[in-house]
């Protein structure tokens, strides 16, 4: 039976056939379309869409990385309400890591066999801007076969400014100092007026895309992401899904992008956690809208293992990494773990009938998992 078949037979929201309609000619779908979307409650014929568009991309290949996540510092200038890994210098808990302390928990790992160091973290207020390229430097001599993907689009525009640099300069000492990729971090939510609500202190939408867009002409890939699930309408995700795809119109640089659930817990915002329903509309969705994406990534330490072996029906190719430890979400409530076994991701991936891919940072393939290998 074909997919028009089985939706002209099976689908309880009948207007999801129009927009098959549009993506089997080739259209591209729009706002309206998007609205559409997020509102339907035919989960099941949304995930067929989704799944139907991520084969015609990947086939059944789902990608993961062997990587290993480091938080620097917990301490940081900013204030977002939805944030409870923040902390100001001085308060129990907060915490800064030297530089032998970063290279002791990347050197842990590396006979695990990472090729990617994360490292990610708060805009500490005494560290200067050569202390963050040294950081960068340091690693790559210790380590200079495995990627560095650091420093959130926030983070490179906080070097600019206590640099005093243009973002061409930040852009142009941290890749000479090691840096190999950009995370996807920072982009929260880009309507402007939930923003300056939230995290009036951070970057602008146009300044996250403009700093994206700049590394991608320097030749860095990097991905996108949304924070969902506190107090954004469906229309304000839309928006946010199209200013991406008109970014990666404009340079290809983006390789994944990511949907973070908001997580409220010891946050100034509150409220509650997503539901598995919108976890699961929002990842397919983006695979929908994001035509120009190649890779749609389910973050495994916000959604459950569970719940991502799923998403593999519904758009996802991708199950991030063994992350090992990730303190940012658990800070706010996270109750997975924070390390995936490499073994643990393979067999995940097998179970759903999906050939597992292990990738590097730019999406070289490492090896590919077939039958009992």
């Amino acid at each position: 039976m074909s997919l028009r078949e089985d939706i002209e037979r099976f689908a309880e929201d009948r207007d999801l056939l129009k927009i098959y309609e549009k993506i089997e000619s080739g259209e591209r779908l729009d706002f309206e379309d998007g609205l559409k979307l997020f509102e339907t409650t035919d989960i099941l014929t949304l995930g067929r869409l989704a799944s139907y568009v991520n084969e015609k991309k990947n086939g059944k290949l789902v990608y993961f990385v062997v990587n290993r996540h480091i938080n620097p510092t917990n301490i940081c200038i900013g204030n977002c309400k939805f944030c409870a890994f923040r902390k100001d210098k001085g308060d129990e808990g907060a915490y800064e890591l030297t530089i032998e302390e970063i290279l002791k928990k990347a050197g842990e790992y590396v006979d695990k066999g990472i090729t990617e160091i994360h490292l990610v973290g708060g805009l500490h207020p005494d560290w200067s801007y050569d202390y963050y390229l040294e950081m960068i430097r340091e690693l790559h001599r210790a380590y200079p076969d495995i990627n560095i993907q650091a420093f959130t689009a926030e983070e490179i525009d906080y070097l600019s400014r206590i640099g005093k640099k243009d973002v061409e300069e930040v852009l142009f000492d941290l890749v000479r100092a090691g840096l190999g990729s950009i995370p996807a971090g920072g982009a929260e939510i880009f309507n402007s007026k939930i923003r300056n609500s939230l995290c009036p202190e951070k970057l602008t939408a146009q300044r996250y895309l403009d700093i994206h867009k700049t590394a991608h002409r320097f030749g860095l890939r990097s991905n996108a992401s949304i924070l969902y699930g506190h107090v954004e309408s469906y229309r304000d995700r839309v928006e946010h899904l199209l200013m991406l795809r008109e970014a990666q119109d404009e340079t290809g640089g983006f390789q994944a992008f990511l949907s973070f659930a908001y997580h409220p817990e010891n946050t100034a915002l509150g409220g509650k956690k997503t539901t598995g329903f919108d976890d699961l509309k929002m990842l397919s969705v983006s695979r929908l809208l994001l035509d120009n994406f190649p890779h749609i990534r389910a973050f495994w330490i916000m959604l459950g293992e569970k719940l991502a072996q799923t998403s593999l029906f519904f758009g996802v190719d991708d199950l991030d990494g063994t992350v090992v430890e990730e303190e940012i979400t658990r800070c706010a409530g996270a109750d997975t773990g924070s390390y995936m076994p490499k073994s643990r991701l393979i067999k995940l991936i097998k179970e759903a009938g999906k050939i597992p891919v292990e990738r590097d940072s730019v999406y070289n393939v490492v090896n590919v998992y077939y039958g009992e290998e």
